[in-house]
């Protein structure tokens, strides 16, 4: 009985060298693949933000200074004004806040006072994650400012009276998610094609080309037809 003869085994790097011919190579990625990437990841961010905040609702109430008897026009455009500045005071929003059911730290920050340079108006703002609350917070303030500047028409010569009454608002003053989504794609995309600036240059990538220096016998021929003249 004969013995087979033991065939060689193949060296370690002719294995690898094997091993990586059967792998095909994988595709490399574009140069300008972080601005896609950045677009989609800003989109998906900004619309998981949009789907989660909770909807936020505001409504606005107006109150307007009428002058008494014997004052001019022009005094209830400047008391308009000056009303406009305390509806935010400590004191306002004190009062305002039992009507609210509202700390008066909190409706600080729900609370806002628009006044404007041709009319004696102030519109007065509330906003809140329910439309009867913006409503509430609107009201309440107003209704504060009312009894705190009119205890004093006597001696200002001005009366504010409740123009327009703050009512629930129908839809919600948040941003939709499309709109949302469109702002963070955009602010992805603005962010990707920072990164492909700034980014290093891969060793693959040509260089930039370099301006080639005029040749220089054009130079010696112009100088050897002077030297013949």
């Amino acid at each position: 009985m004969t013995e087979k003869p033991e065939q060689p085994k193949p060296a370690p790097g002719r294995l690898r060298r094997l091993a990586a011919r059967s792998v095909p190579p994988l595709p490399s990625l574009p140069a300008w693949w972080p601005v896609p990437a950045c677009a989609v990841l800003g989109a998906l961010c900004a619309g998981t933000y949009g789907m989660l905040q909770e909807p936020e609702y505001r409504s606005t109430g107006y109150v307007i200074a009428a002058p008494a008897k014997g004052t001019p026009p022009d005094a209830a455009l400047g008391y308009a004004q000056a009303y406009g500045r305390i509806t935010s005071g400590d004191s306002t929003l004190t009062y305002a806040s039992v009507t609210a059911g509202v700390p008066a730290t909190t409706l600080r920050s729900q609370v806002q006072t628009e006044t404007s340079p041709d009319s004696p108006m102030i519109a007065i703002t509330g906003t809140s994650h329910t439309p009867a609350q913006a409503a509430d917070i609107a009201n309440a303030v107003a209704d504060a400012l009312l009894t705190k500047s009119n205890g004093m028409t006597r001696n200002t010569g001005v009366k504010l009276v409740n123009f327009s009454r703050a009512v629930p608002p129908i839809a919600s003053s948040s941003q939709p998610v499309p709109l949302t989504s469109a702002v963070g794609a955009c602010a992805g995309g603005l962010l990707g094609g920072l990164v492909l600036l700034v980014r290093p240059r891969r060793s693959g990538e040509p260089a930039a080309p370099t301006p080639l220096p005029a040749p220089a016998h054009s130079t010696d021929r112009v100088g050897a037809e002077r030297e013949r003249v």
